[in-house]
């Protein structure tokens, strides 16, 4: 078959397409034939040398992808440890997910991923329910723009940053209510001790000033590092405002948990899905060959939404 492989592990775009061997689906697991598939900053990662695939698992780039079982001729979304970027790819049983009534499988391809992480931190680790304030770091990107629509059904207020005006107003179409630049504001200031739940991408760096964004009872979610990965906690403030932070990764979670999770995400999101509440926001799409390019894009931080790899 053909994959996506980096010809040269200095040079985090050499991704060509070229000839690998099949997978062999092992027990519990199924083949699955790829028609498209989402593109994460965690393969960017992977490209860079800095985000490998757990043991045992495919070291081929790609998180989430949908297609057709070669098994039952299904159409099906699939959480991915790897192995995405490539025209076949063999996926445990419990990661597969139903095709969202409405969607096709380039919408499916970049959902499965993000939906997973947002609803296993927001609703699963945070709980958000109604009337929380949400604080939503990076809200014009695939997460972000997922995060503001699932708060926004849950009936949250909800806050985000971004780094430009366009972006806000794209944040504020997906119904957020408070929009901030962060190259123009100190979000901490606006919003200090209000946060219900936060959902954090930088890390180190927004450590303190999340902190004291966070209300009585508040919840701190790292789910990325862009920001580096050390901060200074103020302890003091936080056992006296019963807060907390929780810092997770999805990729490297043992199989039944994911299983878990997919689970809880087909019963609490496909249905938002598939009323309209929560929308695809694929914005781009490049074919499998050019994933070079499209890694170009995602890592210029002039997208919006979700961007996926399509196969003929």
């Amino acid at each position: 078959m053909k994959a996506i492989q980096l010809t040269d592990p200095d040079n985090p775009r050499s991704l060509e397409l070229v000839d690998v061997a099949d997978p062999s689906p092992g027990d519990g697991e199924v083949l699955v034939k790829v028609a498209a598939a989402g593109v994460n900053r965690g393969d960017l990662m992977q490209a860079k040398g800095m985000y490998p695939p757990p043991k045992g698992e495919s070291d081929i780039i790609g998180l989430e992808c949908a297609g057709v079982r070669t098994d039952t001729g299904e159409e099906v979304g699939c959480l991915l440890a790897g192995g995405g970027y490539a025209e076949y790819v063999a996926v445990p049983e419990g990661q597969l997910t139903p095709i969202p009534k409405g969607f096709d499988l380039v919408d499916t391809a970049g959902v499965v991923e993000v939906a997973a992480t947002v609803w296993s931190n927001l609703g699963m680790i945070a709980d958000v329910s109604r009337g929380d304030r949400v604080l939503i770091h990076g809200g014009a990107g695939g997460i972000g723009s997922f995060a503001i629509q699932l708060c926004k059904a849950l009936g949250c207020e909800v806050a985000v940053t971004a780094g430009s005006a366009e972006k806000l107003e794209y944040c504020r179409d997906l119904g957020a209510d408070i929009t901030i630049n962060y190259n123009e504001q100190d979000f901490s200031e606006e919003l200090k001790g209000s946060c219900d739940a936060i959902l954090d991408i930088m890390g180190g760096s927004y450590l303190e000033p999340n902190v004291a964004s966070l209300a009585v009872d508040g919840r701190l979610v790292v789910i990325a590092l862009q920001g580096g990965p050390k901060g200074t906690l103020n302890l003091g403030r936080m056992l006296t405002r019963r807060q907390s932070v929780h810092a997770t990764t999805l990729r490297a979670r043992p199989r039944p948990m994911k299983a878990e999770i997919v689970d809880s995400m087909v019963k609490n999101i496909w249905p938002l899905l598939e009323s309209g509440a929560i929308k695809a926001n694929v914005s781009k799409t490049f074919p499998l060959a050019d994933a070079s390019a499209a890694h170009d894009y995602l890592d210029s931080g002039d997208h919006t939404g979700k961007v996926v790899l399509t196969l003929d």
